[in-house]
C-alpha cells in the first residue's frame, strides 16, 4: 500500500526526500543510481507516491526500450528548465540499475547525479556519475552520495576509495 509510510521506513528515503523535493523546485533535471533492481522498485514506488515523472532502466529492459527512455529524458531537458517546478514536462528523474545503467547513453540532460548506494567496485559508482558527463554538458553538475553511518556500506565506501587511490 502506498503512503508516507514508505518514506518514513528509511532515513536514507527521508534525506532522499528533502533533497529531491528541493532539486525539483530549482528544476534540477536528476539520475539516480542503485545497484539493486529491488531498491529501484522501491524507489519507483516512491517517485509514484509524489506524482513526479521518471524513466527506468535496469537490466531487464530491452535495447529499443532503453534507447526510447534514454530520447524521452533528454528530449524534455529544454521543456522541463524553462518550465515551473508545479509542471510535469518531462521526467524529472531517471532510475539506473548501477551495472547496467546505459553503458554508452548521454544523458546531459541531468545536472544532478544522486547514488542512492554504492557499488564494491569504485569503478561502477565513475561510470555511473560519467553517464552526465558527457559532451555537450553545459551545467555542472551535482554529485551527492547517500550513505549511512556505522553500517556496511560505509566500510565498502572506505575500502573503494582505498582502492582508487592505488
Amino acid at each position: 500500500v502506498e503512503g508516507e509510510h514508505l518514506v518514513d521506513a528509511s532515513a536514507k528515503l527521508k534525506v532522499a526526500d528533502r533533497l529531491l523535493k528541493r532539486l525539483r523546485a530549482r528544476g534540477s533535471r536528476v539520475l539516480l543510481f542503485s545497484q539493486s533492481t529491488q531498491t529501484l522498485d522501491v524507489l519507483q514506488d516512491y517517485l509514484h507516491l509524489r506524482g513526479w515523472d521518471y524513466e527506468r532502466l535496469d537490466g531487464s529492459v530491452r535495447s529499443e526500450e532503453r534507447w526510447a527512455a534514454a530520447r524521452a529524458f533528454q528530449a524534455s531537458s529544454g521543456a522541463a528548465a524553462s518550465s515551473s517546478s508545479s509542471s510535469s514536462s518531462g521526467a524529472f528523474v531517471f532510475l539506473l540499475s548501477t551495472r547496467a545503467g546505459g553503458v554508452g547513453l548521454n544523458l546531459t540532460a541531468a545536472d544532478t547525479v544522486i547514488l542512492y548506494d554504492s557499488d564494491w567496485n569504485p569503478q561502477m559508482d565513475r561510470q555511473a556519475v560519467d553517464r552526465a558527463h558527457r559532451l555537450g554538458q553545459t551545467r555542472p553538475v551535482l554529485v551527492v552520495r547517500l550513505m549511512c553511518t556505522g553500517t556496511v556500506e560505509e566500510l565498502i565506501a572506505r575500502r573503494a576509495k582505498l582502492k582508487a587511490r592505488f
